[in-house]
């Protein structure tokens, strides 16, 4: 928030500078540290939130949590300090903020972002509610960050499955301009939240325990069922993949043919992808650019069995990409195989990686 200050002016203005008694007040000002809060601070990806925040280089003064009265009043660790929750109200989202991270679904982003916004602050929400919006900004900040420049008001974090996948193809995009994508995704548990973990803890402990987050047992077992089906035989997670890469990209021209599977992993996302472009690309190119690509590790060299796993990259911020080469029929298509942990690149490093850039752009 903008800072007021009062007081005997030294004569002078030097650079943009305020100097009052010799002292450059508008760089302390710039050096106060940021006032976020965290709704939905007790869910998994609240808590990843808050852990992303003590490891990255941001300025962070203060760190609010807010929940329901079902966990109000918990204690979370942030940095070497407690945290009490607080209960999720109408008046303290009238606060002033920084910055609000909502990780509390749609129902809540709903009813209580729009009040947030009204107050003045910045939402960034993980819930879908927004993504489709067409006022709403849907941001990878490696991809299109630059669309926020100058914004204020709610931004919709993109579902797990689409910000990794776009973060491997926007470097591609950009060269060879992508015409068709077929992708079968492998879901971690953690996607549905903390039952779900617990659930294939239990399954895995016990194959009779019954299932309750998901409609079959997910131990040992691949379910080809990501949230609700639609008439057209697709889920509701797979048109999100169509509609969120369409926008995100600006081209609704993308063609996207998606399968969602959620498997007994705990956490980290997979992704087979094979994608068609206008033109042809070739393979050292793609790996250059993929190699250089911001935020993307290149791991591809199958004769080492050199690939991304979910077991292997739990805790990265980076989007992993191998297994690419090139169709056996078609010079303009590629596949590759993509992962990413989704709790931090597919929801809360993404949220954060958002203030970074809004910040950077303050600059």
């Amino acid at each position: 928030m903008c800072c007021l200050f009062s007081g005997m002016i030294s004569p002078g203005f030097v650079s943009g500078s305020f100097f009052i008694n010799g002292v450059d007040k508008k760089r302390e000002a710039c050096e106060i540290g940021l006032n976020i809060g965290i709704v939905g601070a007790t869910g998994a990806v609240g808590r990843k939130v808050l852990e992303v925040l003590s490891e990255r280089n941001l300025n962070v003064d203060k760190v609010r949590c807010f929940a329901s009265s079902r966990t109000a009043g918990e204690q979370l660790e942030w940095k070497d300090k407690t945290i009490t929750v607080e209960l999720l109200t109408e008046n303290k989202m009238k606060e002033e903020y920084d910055y609000l991270l909502f990780s509390a679904g749609g129902d809540i982003s709903k009813e209580y972002a729009p009040i947030a916004k009204e107050a003045g602050n910045i939402v960034i929400d993980n819930s879908s509610y927004w993504r489709m919006h067409e006022e709403i900004p849907l941001v990878v900040p490696e991809v299109n960050g630059h669309i926020l420049r100058g914004y204020k008001g709610i931004i919709a974090n993109p579902n797990c499955s689409t910000i990794q996948m776009v973060m491997a193809l926007a470097p591609l995009h950009r060269v060879y301009q992508m015409k068709r994508i077929v992708v079968s995704t492998y879901q971690a548990v953690s996607g549905s939240g903390n039952k779900a973990i617990l659930e294939l803890e239990k399954q895995n402990d016990d194959p009779k325990y019954p299932p309750s987050v998901y409609p079959k047992p997910i131990a040992a077992n691949c379910l080809p069922h990501i949230d609700v089906f639609y008439e057209n035989g697709f889920t509701k997670e797979e048109l999100k993949m169509v509609n969120e890469t369409q926008k995100i990209f600006n081209d609704e021209t993308i063609q996207v043919n998606a399968t969602a599977v959620r498997v007994p992993v705990f956490n980290g996302h997979s992704e087979s992808v094979t994608v068609t472009f206008n033109s042809t690309p070739r393979l050292l190119e793609v790996r250059e650019l993929l190699g250089s690509g911001s935020g993307i590790t290149l791991l591809d060299d199958p004769g080492q069995l050199k690939y991304p796993t979910p077991l292997e990259i739990q805790g990265s911020d980076s989007t992993f990409v191998g297994r690419i080469r090139k169709d056996l029929f078609d010079p303009c298509t590629l596949s590759m195989w993509i992962v990413a942990d989704n709790l931090r690149k597919g929801a809360a490093t993404n949220a954060v990686q958002i203030i970074e850039k809004m910040e950077e752009m303050k600059n």
